[in-house]
């Protein structure tokens, strides 16, 4: 249904944010499924995750890997991270695209001071906080979302100093409103991604269709050969390839580089009209029978 990204600097209370907002999607309504998906659920320490860039790397692709997972349009996945790489924002929002849902970004905008006092009054506390020099590197290399961008848009911001983060916040009622509101065809300010061919995951069957189709496409060129060898050279009254199969009506020899290239644009044929119609055949006979139709076509005999 819907894909949500919090950011903000470490310490800015994004994890009460995605809080917050998970409660009231669920009080909007109660049939709603929502996930908040973050490090603490693979029990990834703060500091140890974003140690060096390697680290960083690996929690982030481990939060994108389990996003892809999810996402889907039955329920609402909150992403509860830094977030602060632009690079990587788009990252989940092509992941949003490619399964069809809504997608916002949730900022939790505050000053640096603050945000470097929070993690103070945290260490006091005894609660997990970030280390000065992890700090100050993730504060360095944050990325401001901007609204102009479309893996930033929409943008819903708060300001936790000022306002304290509660579900009542006008930032959070409105993306709760834009991820929940009914959608026809008269609906302008609601916008859900709509997966292209290069996002699109292939179906099920498909990538075992071509390797059916590769796999057929060869023995029926191997049996060519070996026919025409047994030949050699002389005349041929027809390959058979199978019980129940059409014949190869070949009645001069064919060269190897020439049955490669029909194989070859055949191959790409009908992976061209995959794309708009049904996949490649996913069993070994129909690949055979469409690739010698093919070929007694091509060869116009």
């Amino acid at each position: 249904m819907a894909l949500v990204v919090i950011c903000g600097q470490p310490c800015s209370g994004k994890s009460t944010a995605a809080k917050c907002l998970a409660e009231a999607l669920r009080d909007s309504e109660s049939t709603l499924t929502v996930r908040v998906i973050d490090e603490t659920l693979f029990h990834l320490d703060r500091n140890q995750g974003y140690a060096n860039m390697t680290a960083e790397k690996n929690i982030r692709g481990v939060l994108r890997s389990e996003v892809d997972r999810s996402v889907c349009k039955d329920n609402i996945i909150i992403v509860d991270s830094l977030n602060s790489i632009k690079g990587y924002r788009y990252e989940l929002w092509c992941l949003a695209r490619a399964a069809g849902v809504r997608y916002c970004v949730l900022y939790s905008d505050v000053v640096e001071t603050d945000c470097r006092k929070w993690n103070e009054e945290r260490r006091e506390k005894g609660e997990a906080t970030y280390d000065e020099n992890i700090f100050d590197d993730l504060v360095r290399r944050f990325e401001k979302p901007e609204s102009r961008n479309r893996w930033d848009s929409p943008l819903f911001e708060l300001q936790p100093s000022k306002d304290g983060i509660d579900k009542s916040l006008p930032a959070i009622v409105d993306a709760v409103s834009y991820l929940t509101k009914k959608v026809d065809s008269r609906t302008k300010d609601i916008k859900i991604l709509q997966p292209t061919i290069a996002t699109q995951n292939g179906r099920p069957s498909e990538a075992n269709s071509l390797y059916e189709l590769d796999r057929a496409t060869q023995e029926v060129m191997t049996a060519i050969v070996a026919a025409q060898s047994q030949a050699l050279g002389g005349p041929l009254n027809g390959i058979s390839i199978g019980q129940g199969l059409p014949t190869i009506n070949i009645q001069s020899v064919v060269g190897l580089p020439e049955l490669r290239r029909l194989r070859r644009t055949f191959m790409k044929l009908t992976g061209q009209s995959s794309l708009s119609g049904p996949p490649p055949p996913a069993d070994a006979e129909s690949a055979k029978r469409m690739f010698v139709d093919y070929l007694n076509r091509e060869l116009g005999l």
